[in-house]
């Protein structure tokens, strides 16, 4: 049995007003073998890279190798545009060895709602993959039921946003809107559910050389 425990602590500042939720990093992470394109931060794979598309949005130049310079440049580009990052999952067990989400089970949640109340400035969330079981929406769903919350839908098309309502404190009745963005997950994997979504088989049949790459790049650009 493997214990998967995530190796980054959340990264917010006083001034997030964006949040990333996913769940967890591959395992080389947590154990350190890391690939030579891979970062040590957050979204540091380089074959599953969020930051291969922020990357081509910004047309920032990003190295890809285990350098302190690497993890820099992607710690100032968030601070920058007010993004944080908060995976969902702190731990979880693992039979085989390898980054599924359904392959996780005993898993640990963080805290979210706890830091959202922390930093009062965050007003979105943007989760790296939908409400399939053991995704970032999913456990986030669950875990908001402990504080009485549930995510209203405001548009169903994908991405798929929601809203829900929070409390700054217990004692206090003043509350914030909060935003929910289901982003199409990074993953290679999701290539196929892209495939055979009707916008992309529309934007593919004007451009045969669209590619899911482009598919993300184009969805990704409003929220980054």
């Amino acid at each position: 049995m493997f214990i998967h425990k995530h190796p980054y602590p959340p990264f917010i500042q006083e001034d997030t007003t964006k949040l990333i939720v996913g769940t967890l990093p591959p395992p080389r992470f947590s154990t350190g073998d890391l690939l030579e394109k891979d970062v040590n931060f957050c979204y540091g794979s380089y074959y599953n890279s969020l930051w291969l598309y922020i990357d081509k949005i910004h047309n920032l130049g990003l190295r890809y190798d285990n350098s302190l310079e690497a993890i820099e440049e992607r710690k100032q580009f968030l601070i920058k545009h007010k993004i944080g990052v908060c995976d969902i999952v702190a731990s979880a067990e693992r039979e085989k060895v390898d980054a599924s989400d359904l392959g996780m089970t005993n898993i640990k949640l963080r805290d979210v709602v706890g830091y959202l109340k922390q930093y009062p400035n965050i007003d979105t969330i943007l989760f790296t993959g939908g409400n399939s079981k053991n995704g970032p929406e999913y456990f986030f769903r669950k875990h908001i039921k402990d504080y009485g919350l549930k995510l209203a839908l405001v548009n169903n098309d994908i991405p798929r946003i929601h809203q829900f309502s929070l409390c700054h404190s217990e004692r206090s009745e003043e509350s914030r809107l909060i935003k929910t963005v289901s982003l199409t997950s990074a993953s290679g994997s999701a290539n196929r559910a892209i495939g055979s979504m009707k916008l992309y088989q529309e934007l593919k049949a004007k451009n045969p050389d669209f590619t899911t790459f482009d598919f993300r790049v184009r969805q990704y650009r409003e929220f980054f």
